[in-house]
């Protein structure tokens, strides 16, 4: 097991921090959120086969609606243009069948 110092799990857990807050500022505005409503980004560890280690799910919890949890199989860090394009695609192919 290595050792990581506090110094250093800090600077990753800021960075970390950045990268969610850009990433959730860039998703209210593709998905068009309003005030009402919340978006959640999280990375977690995927243990499905043909899955990447990490992955970011996206919870959409638009108000008076069910929450909506749609999934980018990448890490936060890797997360581009087109990985967004396709998140909105799943937004609303989602909300098409409702």
């Amino acid at each position: 097991m290595a050792f990581v110092s506090l110094k250093a799990w800090r600077t990753r857990s800021a960075e970390r921090a950045e990268i969610a807050s850009r990433l959730k500022r860039d998703l209210i505005a593709a998905l068009g959120l309003t005030e009402a409503d919340a978006l959640a980004v999280n990375e977690i560890a995927c243990a499905d086969p043909g899955c990447p280690d990490m992955e970011t799910i996206v919870l959409v919890m638009r108000a008076g609606a069910p929450t909506r949890a749609l999934r980018i199989r990448r890490p936060m860090d890797a997360v581009d243009a087109q990985d967004i394009a396709d998140l909105i695609e799943q937004d609303r192919q989602a909300e098409a069948s409702r």
